[in-house]
């Protein structure tokens, strides 16, 4: 296998999609799959539609666009708010979007009519971490206004929390997100089908014996793919956390002095480099950088310290390992260098568990 390459376990995927729809079933609370950060890789999205998650969101239509015609069959939310310049695209291969911009659902309006089809929204409300989202005051009148567009269906509404302002979802806000859904309900005669209350951030207030409400719905991504709540980065018990592994290949292997000689100016990042004088170390060079992956996002699966990395390169103190050229080292990602390995041109990609061809 080419290096640099990731490493994709598919039925531990599976394992953490279903226990995860599991868990929040129990609750009476339905599992939206997040493959944002998979690049639309039909084979990943393929895994979670058969584990029972049919409902699967992206942010970006391409990645919808790619899985659809390999031939997934699910229900596909776009979950960042349409760009008013690609409402057509929107209409014709997204089931639902999430929105916050008036002007943005009134043009999806426009074009549905164009193409003769209803779109479904879902209003996403501004509750307290200042990303997307329409202020509470603000509903009523968004509500009005959409309600009198013939293409649109209102099918729910939905927060999000720990993206931006690190803001945790607890009771407080699933009991506010609840409340302003019964008011819709009954000011304008309508029944919301989906109030979707969060993400991964949320796992901390279901296992406080969070009370649901009228929570039906959450988006989760990353605690499926890395088995971690994303508050704090905790385990979540019962899932694999290393459904996910990058290898790179050691290309050069040298004892060198541990510190630079010379005078430092910036490096090519813009950055004021600082070095711990170790003294001779063995100092090996993998071919994996910046231009690959977010390399502080990664962690050695043994015991080498990673020193710093160019676009090309990562440096790392080789210590006892022996490595050689030749060789190779694993590492697990966190979620961003997951982001930027499976969206890397230059990773390529191994599937350890067989799957079905998809057609």
């Amino acid at each position: 296998m080419r290096t640099p390459y990731i490493e994709i376990d598919l039925n531990k995927i599976a394992h953490n999609a279903s226990r995860i729809k599991e868990m929040w079933g129990e609750v009476g609370i339905e599992v939206m799959g997040i493959d944002k950060v998979n690049l639309g890789e039909a084979h990943i999205a393929q895994t979670l539609v058969d584990a029972g998650i049919s409902l699967l969101g992206d942010s970006r239509i391409e990645d919808i666009i790619r899985m659809k015609k390999a031939g997934v069959d699910a229900t596909f939310c776009l979950i960042r708010t349409p760009f008013l310049s690609d409402v057509k695209r929107v209409v014709r291969y997204v089931d639902i979007s999430l929105n916050t911009e008036f002007v943005v659902i009134k043009a999806l309006n426009k074009e549905a009519i164009k193409q003769k089809k209803k779109h479904q929204v879902i209003l996403m409300v501004e509750m307290g971490d200042r990303r997307e989202g329409i202020l509470p005051e603000h509903l009523h009148d968004n509500v009005e206004k959409i309600l009198r567009l013939p293409n649109i269906e209102l099918i729910g509404i939905g927060a999000n929390f720990a993206c931006f302002g690190g803001i945790k979802p607890n009771q407080e806000k699933m009991n506010h997100l609840s409340l302003l859904a019964d008011m819709i309900e009954q000011q304008f005669s309508i029944k919301l089908s989906i109030i979707s209350g969060g993400n991964s951030a949320n796992f901390i207030w279901l296992q406080e014996n969070g009370r649901p409400g009228r929570v039906n719905n959450v988006r989760l991504g990353e605690s499926i793919f890395l088995g971690v709540e994303t508050l704090y980065r905790h385990k979540i018990e019962g899932l694999y956390q290393d459904a996910f592994k990058i290898v790179a290949e050691v290309i050069e292997a040298k004892r060198k002095p541990s510190l630079p000689n010379g005078e430092m100016a910036l490096n090519a990042f813009g950055e004021i480099p600082h070095f711990e004088d170790r003294g001779i170390i063995p100092r090996v060079i993998l071919g994996l950088g910046r231009e690959d992956v977010a390399i502080d996002g990664l962690t050695p699966q043994i015991d080498v310290d990673i020193l710093g990395g160019s676009s090309d390169h990562m440096i790392l103190d080789a210590k006892q390992s022996g490595l050689k050229v030749g060789d190779t080292v694993t590492f697990s990602p966190n979620y961003s260098a997951l982001l930027s390995a499976m969206t890397s041109p230059f990773i390529h990609k191994k599937f350890k568990s067989q799957v079905l061809e998809l057609l």
